[in-house]
């Protein structure tokens, strides 16, 4: 499958259609989970997953940050008291004996993911405590991804090595922006010089990948000092790069209220840093994958999209099979085929559950038939910018009476008027989405998604 090779930004139709969407890392919408939720079906969908032997994915989430980034939106603890991560350790791994008793069988990981918070918080014998507690608790592909997250600040030469020779294969720390007074105003202070040194160590030891993450909308950003942060990132010749919107939302993420909210830059400026953005990453060889991932042309995310075989969970893309992602820790999110769920958001809460309840689940959701099928309708069209309606109706059985135009009826006629726009390219049997729809996929996604009827729109970012 030949995918188009560039992305069209038309300020126009993206200022006609930015407006509150879910991200689309699953379907339902995470907002979808409900704490009226009995564990029990948790319990069922791991033997659906253990009698089918579908591949596992999993997650473990770090809290803990020494000190807090503004513009942050994640579930962490901010402490300097490093005794903390011990009791958060012997937890987390009771939690992975907890699910791992009920996997069991020969159900292979493929891919395995530690976030946060900042996992390098931990301590070397901290990080191989839980290394080995998941390599006995599973089994492993010898080819698994193996990712970790990094903060630059509290990292050197030797723990990056440290990290490689455990078995980490792939690894990711955030930049967001090179600029000092951004980086003051957002309490994340990153020297470049520091930046580049942390690279030259990671390429040095030779990890299979390399993701750094960018933020635009920062205080004080402005389309020069961006374009400026974009050059030094691509000087650093990361495998990924993720350019994220930055959503502000301080009525939600109460950190965000120590931010200079009269610095911000308005919504015509992010949308020229979003236009230059692209057009840096382009022009130096960068393949925009979907949303706000780009990647080199021979990275695996670039040859899995072309060959129509990028997948997408709350992890985010990822060139891995369909999987049960398995979430360990605070908040930790799990993906079944027809379950999700999310564990406890506090310390005490979680470690509660974990000694009084089989799974220390918080809330979640049973998908429905129909979910499944529009999950697979919006993750074809999120992943591969196309869709094979004929693909659709034989996967679900869809039935010559409710065949993809008759199931969809209404979805086809509100694609109608995004196709007068030139966002989708309607054919007897497929959708295609053009160069100009690829950045308003969220806008195209959520023609399929019957939960937003019911939402407000405070409850999700920007779309653009």
């Amino acid at each position: 499958m030949e995918l188009m090779s560039s992305v069209r930004c038309d300020l126009g139709l993206l200022n006609k259609y930015d407006q509150p969407l879910p991200r689309y890392t699953s379907y339902p919408p995470a907002t979808e989970l409900s704490t009226d939720f009995a564990s029990e079906r948790f319990r069922q969908a791991l033997a659906t997953g253990k009698d089918q032997q579908i591949p596992l994915s999993l997650y473990c989430h770090i809290p803990f940050c020494e000190t807090p980034c503004f513009f942050c939106g994640c579930n962490t603890v901010i402490t300097q008291h490093k005794q903390v991560a011990d009791p958060y350790l012997r937890y987390l791994i009771r939690n992975i004996q907890q699910v791992a008793e009920r996997v069991e069988g020969d159900r292979i990981v493929h891919q395995l993911h530690w976030g946060g918070g900042t996992p390098n918080y931990l301590s070397w014998p901290q990080i191989e405590l839980l290394w080995h507690a998941l390599h006995d608790a599973f089994s492993f592909d010898p080819a698994a991804e193996l990712s970790i997250e990094v903060n630059p600040c509290y990292i050197d030469r030797n723990t990056v090595f440290f990290l490689r020779e455990l078995g980490f294969n792939r690894i990711s720390f955030g930049i967001q922006d090179f600029d000092p007074q951004v980086q003051i105003a957002v309490n994340r202070i990153q020297p470049e010089e520091l930046l580049f040194n942390v690279m030259s160590w990671i390429q040095e030891a030779d990890f299979d990948s390399v993701n750094v993450d960018l933020i635009y909308g920062l205080p004080h950003q402005t389309v020069t000092t961006f374009a400026n942060t974009v050059q030094k990132t691509i000087q650093l010749n990361p495998d990924r790069i993720a350019v994220f919107n930055f959503a502000y939302m301080p009525q939600l993420i109460p950190v965000q209220r120590q931010l200079p909210a009269h610095a911000l830059p308005d919504k015509a400026e992010k949308l020229a840093m979003l236009q230059q953005t692209i057009t840096q990453l382009e022009g130096n060889g960068y393949c925009f994958i979907g949303m706000d991932h780009f990647a080199k042309p021979n990275d695996e995310l670039a040859l899995a999209q072309k060959a129509g075989q990028l997948h997408r969970n709350f992890q985010g893309y990822t060139t891995k099979p369909e999987s049960d992602l398995l979430g360990f820790g605070l908040s930790a999110i799990s993906m079944l085929q027809d379950v999700y769920t999310q564990n406890h958001k506090r310390l005490k809460d979680y470690y509660q559950a974990i000694d009084n309840t089989p799974f220390p689940i918080a809330k979640g959701v049973g998908l429905s038939d129909d979910d499944q099928v529009r999950r697979a309708v919006i993750m074809e069209l999120m992943c591969q910018f196309q869709l094979s309606q004929t693909a659709i109706e034989e996967k679900y059985h869809l039935t010559f009476n409710q065949a993809f135009d008759q199931y969809f009826a209404a979805e086809k006629s509100a694609l109608q008027a995004l196709a007068t726009d030139g966002l989708v390219e309607l054919s007897p049997n497929q959708i295609q989405v053009t160069p100009t729809g690829r950045l308003l996929i969220r806008n195209i996604a959520a023609v399929f998604d019957t939960y937003l009827r019911s939402h407000t729109n405070q409850r999700f970012s920007q779309s653009i």
